[in-house]
């Protein structure tokens, strides 16, 4: 929560990017402490790695300091608060963090081994598991990590000079029937 605070408050932009690339890397390790490796590798690649390095470049072609604004809309303020609001009161029906009766706590990792041969047709433990017991959820991991890297690709692609031509040398003159001049 200081991180947090620390980037809101931050007015040099590199900082703030910095801090939540910071900050990104901690959520990472709550993830590995919560069991959660996959996310915990693709909070660390995505969100500590190639923002951090989309923000600092984006920085680079701009300022570096934040403009204060003329004025402070009230607007903004009252949706994060009730965005807030809404997640706090989503995790009050949460188990509390290291209770043995939790979901979390309830391996299903003998079952998996007992019996994913059988109903997967999978030889492979790893496999089986990914591809078929959890083969949405890595269905909808691959498709953020796809689309973050296309976006990466868009952002870094070539840019064209402003006074060259588009469209491959080609020009409009010799359009038309015979190429020639019309008077």
């Amino acid at each position: 929560m200081i991180i947090a605070g620390a980037i809101i408050w931050q007015r040099n932009l590199i900082a703030a990017a910095m801090l939540a690339g910071i900050y990104s890397l901690l959520m990472a390790s709550v993830f590995v402490i919560l069991d959660a490796v996959d996310v915990a590798f693709t909070e660390a690649a995505v969100g500590a790695g190639i923002t951090t390095v989309l923000m600092l470049g984006t920085l680079a072609l701009t300022d570096s300091r934040e403009r204060i604004p003329v004025r402070r809309p009230l607007l903004p303020l009252l949706v994060a608060l009730a965005v807030g609001g809404l997640l706090i009161w989503g995790t009050l029906e949460m188990p509390r963090l290291g209770d043995p009766g939790a979901p979390i706590h309830q391996h299903v990792a003998d079952r998996y081994i007992a019996l994913a041969p059988v109903e997967t047709g999978l030889p492979n433990m790893v496999t089986s598991v990914l591809a078929s017991y959890r083969g949405y959820d890595t269905l909808g991991e691959l498709t953020v990590i796809f689309t973050a890297g296309i976006g990466v690709m868009l952002l870094l692609g070539r840019r064209r000079p402003h006074g060259g031509k588009s469209d491959g040398g080609k020009s409009d003159e010799g359009a038309g029937s015979g190429g020639g001049t019309s008077a």
